[in-house]
């Protein structure tokens, strides 16, 4: 799709959804299984074609409605670092920081860290990315989260400036669960009904098997919904009636590659400055963001749980 065409099709969906000046959250969830954190290709300098807006985002969605492969998208094509709180918190405990040993003390135990821990650890990365475009991603689940992490990001000056509303409707994400098939090592997520891996039952790149996920049967997903819909209407309500600078746009569709034209058109006329990615490949160290290094978390890292 040309430049022209989406910037009429952002016109487009923006007239049709909205709800400038309020903002939803994310709730994606992460892997039980250890990953190591990535910032995807990471630069030095200032993106002067936004004019100082940086892209700050929150994906908000039920479970099943395509987060994790819409933001993947968006990461692969665009200049954006993805954060998952559950990598990040995985690599605080892998290399031993102060937030990470005292997380580690609680998860061993079997606890949920608690909301001001999982803050330090968000922000201690979110921090230090004032010049860059971001997708934050597993945080915040709760209204305590959500109050806490506007109030650091807002004291910081780098207030949110996007949230997307990923509208699914519920017979649908039931309808399409049995078809799902996910890379677990990576998060890759397929879809044997619109999204299939090139050879049936192994991933793209790694060539390794893939899984079904232990709650993807229609009877665990619709309890699954029902605990969504508990948790994240507060979280809704607050957002909506607490407008700040970040913009909320509801998108509609029932598969990801309905949706994707969609989220692409908001995006690119909110930061027009938005460069394609470069070829780039590394891993950064929570030590120094801007540095790369090839250091690979330990096999065997417990899986992380957030309350």
């Amino acid at each position: 799709m040309s430049s022209l065409s989406l910037a009429k099709f952002a016109a487009s969906a923006i007239r049709a959804t909205p709800v400038t000046g309020t903002r939803a959250i994310a709730n994606s969830a992460c892997s039980g299984k250890a990953l190591p954190f990535s910032l995807h290709g990471l630069r030095a300098g200032v993106d002067e074609g936004n004019n100082g807006q940086m892209l700050r985002m929150l994906m908000f969605g039920k479970p099943g409605a395509g987060k994790g492969t819409l933001s993947s998208r968006l990461v692969k094509k665009y200049d954006i670092l993805t954060i998952s709180s559950g990598d990040l918190l995985r690599q605080h405990i892998a290399e031993g920081t102060q937030v990470g040993r005292q997380a580690g003390e609680i998860v061993a135990q079997g606890g949920l860290v608690p909301d001001e821990l999982m803050l330090r650890v968000i922000t201690g990365k979110l921090d230090a990315l004032h010049d860059r475009h971001w997708i934050l991603d597993g945080f915040p689940r709760t209204l305590g989260q959500g109050k806490l992490l506007d109030t650091h990001l807002e004291g910081q000056n780098i207030p949110l400036t996007l949230v997307v509303n990923l509208d699914v409707p519920d017979e649908v994400i039931l309808g399409r669960i049995s078809d799902r098939w996910v890379h677990l090592p990576s998060g890759r997520i397929y879809n044997m009904s619109y999204n299939r891996p090139r050879v049936d039952g192994f991933d793209d790149e790694t060539g390794e098997p893939l899984t079904k996920r232990p709650d993807d049967h229609p009877e665990i997903f619709s309890r699954r919904l029902k605990q969504f819909y508990a948790s994240t209407s507060p979280l809704l309500s607050y957002y909506t009636s607490h407008p700040k600078s970040a913009r909320l746009v509801t998108l509609q569709g029932e598969t990801s590659e309905e949706i994707w034209p969609k989220l692409e058109a908001v995006v690119l006329s909110s930061f027009p400055g938005l460069r394609e990615r470069l070829p780039r490949r590394g891993r950064y160290s929570l030590s120094n963001p801007f540095v790369l290094t090839d250091k690979r978390l330990p096999r065997g890292s417990p899986a992380i749980w957030a309350n």
